[in-house]
């Protein structure tokens, strides 16, 4: 009968077939390619957070990584303007999906890494312990795993478009906006989640809280200056 310590030094062995270091590098044998790693991601956040921090990823990857999720974002919102283009699409409509594309493509990816500044400095604010490049591949991580849901609440957005006729209620402007909203949810809780491995919190609610309450003040702010012309 194999006792405890052979367990272990089993075990351990099998932890060093499943995962080896290089330069500071750990990587992990199993479950490596993108869309299982994504799909480790929805199921654990923070798990898939700690791989790839303990990767310690080139920038070039994390890069990567956010212009994926730009591109996702781009045809999310094409999506969207083509269902449901303006007064005056019919002439403008090729300018406008351009003009979405440069935004996500230039504007987006500067914010994003605007973005993880202020989370980053707001983390070590109350605490947190993660280094600037941690807080990145949080963050980065987060919106890739996070733009498929918004392309899914796009097509949701699209079929809601197509009953409109059919189902008058789906043309109130509550109903209309659900989907954004709902998309916004797994975007904040997956980057959440990874803020909260990659500073070493114990509880992600909090942080998700404060990034909630954080999302909807932007919100209302630019539903006012839209409303006031300002924009």
């Amino acid at each position: 009968m194999m006792d405890k310590t052979d367990f272990l030094n089993d075990r351990l062995d099998d932890l060093r077939e499943e995962s080896f270091s290089i330069d500071g590098h750990t990587y992990q044998t199993q479950r490596s390619s993108l869309l299982v790693r994504v799909w480790d991601s929805w199921m654990d956040m923070r798990k898939a957070t700690r791989r790839l921090i303990d990767e310690n990823p080139p920038e070039a990857r994390l890069l990567f990584y956010i212009l994926m999720s730009d591109l996702i974002f781009f045809m999310s919102w094409s999506l969207k303007a083509v269902v449901s283009p303006t007064d005056n699409a019919s002439s403008f409509l090729p300018a406008d999906v351009g003009l979405w594309l440069l935004v996500a493509l230039f504007a987006r990816t500067a914010v994003v890494y605007l973005f993880s500044i202020v989370l980053g400095m707001a983390m070590r604010l109350f605490g947190g312990r993660g280094g600037w490049k941690a807080t990145r591949a949080a963050v980065f991580w987060g919106s890739f795993v996070a733009a498929p849901f918004g392309l899914f609440f796009a097509l949701v957005t699209v079929a809601f478009a197509s009953l409109e006729s059919s189902i008058p209620i789906l043309q109130n402007d509550l109903i209309s906006q659900a989907p954004y909203w709902l998309s916004l949810i797994p975007f904040v809780w997956l980057i959440s989640a990874g803020l909260a491995e990659a500073h070493e919190f114990k509880h992600v609610y909090p942080i998700f809280a404060a990034m909630t309450l954080m999302t909807m003040i932007l919100w209302m702010g630019f539903l006012y200056l839209s409303a006031t012309g300002v924009i």
